[in-house]
């Protein structure tokens, strides 16, 4: 892939100069150099620049979405060479939410392996925003999340519903919230506890229209005590405060195995769809395809009905 093309990704996935020189290896200075090369060559500019680092103009967001894809394409090619190469042509690249590997994707991996013994499995596990970052990245194939609201259309992903479910509130035994139903208003007073990082350069996975207006997500709140991309350390934290952790109700038995209890919410939680996000230039293969095909059956298997 171009060199400038390559160094203009790292940039815009850092959001600053300094950051994405360090990644990369080189001067700060001849990064910049760089960059002014790439937007005169492109004919326009592509960040707009401030104290607090780099963002990406409407240009800029354009050349980003197609740099990917093209980044994309350019390293699957590698891999499935790499993979003919090595006869290990049943490979498997997959990110998941800690529930979703806890409640099927765990046993489901293991089947997988028995049935390609050669066949490398990659697993990442975390938060919906950075799954989807190394998505477009090419690091894995398609991740198990939340449906994500107001994301960009220009992103080229796919979704696929699996269960439906809600977000529960959990606290150790003897809590004041615990064992009598609770209001969301008896709920808020009390710090969250959140299994994930903010991460500001995530914002462009949004639609630019609805950025400010976009339903508020569990990734978005500032009322938190405790973030951690480390859902054993928040379970932790959870059980030595008074802090309540935020986390889809699946887990309930799993927690209760770890001395949390769930909530008992007194109005009726709001539903979300769960499922699986890969990209849409994918759809088609055979690879991915049955991949598919293995998770929801497996995901039916588990997980509450989506109807």
């Amino acid at each position: 892939m171009d060199k400038l093309l390559s160094q203009f990704l790292a940039v815009a996935d850092a959001g600053t100069l300094s950051g994405a020189a360090t990644a990369l290896l080189i001067t700060q200075p001849t990064l910049t150099i760089n960059m002014r090369k790439l937007e005169e060559h492109i004919g326009a500019p592509l960040f707009e620049r401030s104290s607090r680092g780099v963002t990406l103009t409407r240009y800029g967001e354009t050349l980003y979405e197609n740099a990917r894809l093209m980044q994309r394409l350019y390293d699957n090619t590698l891999t499935a060479i790499i993979d003919q190469q090595h006869g290990a042509e049943r490979g498997l690249a997959i990110g998941s939410g800690y529930s979703w590997w806890n409640m099927f994707l765990r046993d489901l991996i293991v089947r997988y392996q028995g049935e390609f013994p050669r066949a490398p499995v990659q697993v990442s596990l975390g938060n919906q925003l950075r799954l989807m970052d190394q998505m477009l990245s090419g690091d894995i194939s398609m991740f198990l999340a939340h449906e994500i609201d107001g994301l960009s259309p220009n992103l080229g992903t796919d979704f696929v519903p699996l269960t439906r479910v809600y977000n529960a509130f959990f606290v150790h035994a003897g809590h004041p919230l615990a064992g009598a139903p609770r209001t969301q208003a008896e709920i808020d007073r009390y710090p969250r506890v959140i299994s994930s990082l903010a991460e500001s350069r995530h914002d462009r996975f949004f639609d630019p229209s609805r950025r400010r207006t976009r339903v508020e997500t569990v990734f978005d709140r500032t009322h938190f005590a405790f973030r951690s991309n480390s859902l054993a350390a928040c379970v932790d934290y959870t059980l030595a405060t008074a802090a309540v952790l935020i986390h889809t109700h699946v887990m309930r038995d799993i927690f209760a195995a770890d001395g949390l209890v769930e909530i008992i919410q007194r109005q009726d939680p709001r539903p979300a769809i769960a499922g699986l996000y890969v990209l849409k230039d994918r759809r088609g293969e055979d690879r991915i395809e049955d991949l598919i095909d293995r998770i929801s059956h497996a995901a039916r298997a588990t997980l509450p009905p989506l109807q």
